[in-house]
């Protein structure tokens, strides 16, 4: 009876995050704008976000896997975009099966991206 997940990652500032996940594709959604909360989404990828103002970002655990077809086309759009691919996470085929790259938002949220291959 499962319907979706959407993971709640911190952020520090509203404004910053929005802006980044805009250059992604994602758009903003919900009823009211609330101070202190973020609702995206992309397709059928959602991912909320919560205000922590003392949040270090080099602490931050939060981290997302974000399953995709045409992981070649997706990671080139996000170079294209000028989006910074982590230094560790580079398109590359793991032995896991997936092919994968990630990214860091502003608070350090670490995005993945995969494919089964």
């Amino acid at each position: 009876m499962l319907t979706s997940i959407a993971p709640k990652l911190p952020m520090r500032d509203k404004t910053a995050t929005r802006d980044f996940y805009h250059k992604l594709g994602f758009s903003e959604f919900g009823k009211s704008d609330f101070p202190g909360y973020l609702m995206i989404r992309k397709e059928s990828i959602e991912l909320h976000f919560f205000e922590f103002a003392e949040l270090n970002p080099m602490e931050n655990y939060g981290q997302v896997y974000i399953r995709v077809s045409q992981i070649e086309l997706v990671y080139q759009d996000f170079l294209d975009k000028g989006v910074a691919i982590h230094p560790n996470g580079p398109l590359q085929t793991k032995p896991w099966g997936q092919k994968e790259f990630s990214i860091l938002d502003p608070d350090y949220n670490l995005l993945t991206f995969g494919e089964e291959i």
